[in-house]
């Protein structure tokens, strides 16, 4: 059997498997400040390497889109391989890498066998991307040219225009509301010497968090983490992202677009990362809008007046506080009637938060959907990392359904009218009625 099908055998297993237990997360500290997480998971052939800096778009300063050119080309060349010669590489090895940024975070995976022989290689390379990026000229002019097409293809869909719309209303003059692809005049005069300074400030050991999962022992792991914490220079940690200003009225923005729906985006600032209040919203939210056609919002807007095909509302936890976001997409014509219902859906709640019956079965969903959520070394090292980065307890996953089962109905009532103000909603609606 080739190296390439054991790789395919491995994959399918590993997003089929089960987890049985809640790993055990182990933590230390590299020689050059890097923070490592690591789970031991023998049961399959591979292992799963995640580094993560503080590198994301919030780090942008005046020239949006930085953030994502730096991350999305570092594997364009390393010294004696270009972009073709390293994919060729890593297919070779059957190994996968990836990378990717967001607003508070970059990120840079690498996936493959255990076997040495495959391992040692892939390693070798991965560890040279990551700290050793050429950023060729050429391949910025043309990545460049991508991103500006992307950004023309963004003015033509009426959920990019919301999206963008939304988060410059909910973070005026904040990092978190400039968008991550970047501006056409921002990538523009962005330049090769402006990503290697940005390289050399942020992807730094002490500003890096690496994950390993997989099928490599303490003493394996240790040495991994060494390999790619000694190439990287000591440097220091990226400074405080600013707070962010709660809202203090509420504002409305139509945005006219040809469309047939419209989307509707409400909202305001949620919470961090670590937040008191973090499992009373989560668990509150689940029942107003995150379990799908479980939830308050999607049996209001589909299931009782048919306004809309979908219905949501999440919390997403950021360093700083992160957006508390309600949408859904609706008939032009239905537009006023599908926002208010929304609204009273959301204050009603807030007021009288979760029957009893709406908290045991969100209960009963979430505690029983975490297997799920943790059954393949890819989800763990994804859960690693996130631990690592914004320095939540080691038994985070250990203790999850535990405190989920100590919500109460008080306690979502009393964090959602302390922290949710339906009186201070940003409102956005891109669409033509």
């Amino acid at each position: 059997m080739t190296f390439v099908k054991v790789f395919l055998l491995a994959l399918t297993l590993s997003l089929s498997t089960t987890a049985l237990a809640t790993p055990q997360i182990q933590h230390w500290t590299t020689a050059n400040g890097a923070r490592v997480y690591y789970i031991d998971a023998p049961e399959l052939p591979m292992v799963d390497m995640r580094v993560v800096f503080d590198a994301g778009s919030a780090r942008d300063g005046q020239f949006p889109g930085l953030a994502m050119l730096s991350n999305g080309l570092l594997d364009s060349g390393i010294k004696g391989k270009d972009e073709e010669a390293l994919a060729a590489h890593f297919e070779d090895l059957g190994a996968q890498y990836s990378a990717s940024a967001m607003r508070d975070m970059a990120l840079v995976q690498l996936r493959s066998l255990s076997d040495e022989k495959l391992l040692a290689p892939a390693l070798e390379t991965f560890s040279q991307i990551v700290s050793a990026p050429l950023f060729p000229n050429k391949v910025l002019r043309r990545e460049r040219e991508r991103m500006l097409l992307g950004l023309k293809a963004k003015q033509e869909s009426a959920s990019d225009l919301a999206s963008d719309a939304f988060y410059a209303a909910l973070y005026p003059g904040h990092a978190y509301g400039r968008p991550t692809e970047g501006t056409v005049s921002s990538l523009r005069s962005i330049s090769v010497e402006q990503l290697r300074a940005f390289h050399q400030r942020y992807y730094v050991a002490n500003n890096a968090v690496i994950a390993i999962v997989g099928a490599v022992d303490r003493p394996r792991a240790e040495a991994m983490a060494e390999q790619i914490s000694s190439r990287l220079s000591r440097g220091r940690a990226a400074s405080l992202i600013p707070t962010v200003k709660p809202l203090t009225a509420a504002a409305e923005q139509r945005i006219k677009h040809p469309s047939s729906q419209s989307h509707i985006l409400v909202g305001q600032t949620g919470m961090r990362r670590g937040d008191a209040d973090y499992m009373a919203l989560y668990v509150g939210n689940h029942i107003l809008g995150g379990s799908g056609f479980g939830s308050r919002v999607m049996a209001e807007i589909r299931e009782k007046r048919g306004l809309a095909y979908s219905a949501y509302s999440y919390f997403l936890p950021m360093r700083q506080s992160g957006p508390f976001m309600l949408g859904l997409q609706t008939r032009n014509d239905q537009v006023d009637t599908a926002h208010q219902v929304l609204m009273q859906t959301l204050t009603e709640f807030v007021q009288q938060g979760p029957t009893k019956k709406e908290l045991q079965a969100s209960k009963k969903n979430i505690s029983g959907g975490f297997p799920l959520r943790i059954d393949s070394n890819k989800d763990l090292v994804e859960y690693a990392a996130m631990i690592g980065f914004y320095d939540l307890p080691l038994d985070y996953l250990d203790t999850f359904n535990q405190q989920v089962e100590a919500i109460t109905v008080e306690q979502i009532r009393d964090a959602f009218q302390r922290r949710v103000n339906p009186q201070q909603m940003v409102s956005v609606i891109v669409g033509n009625s």
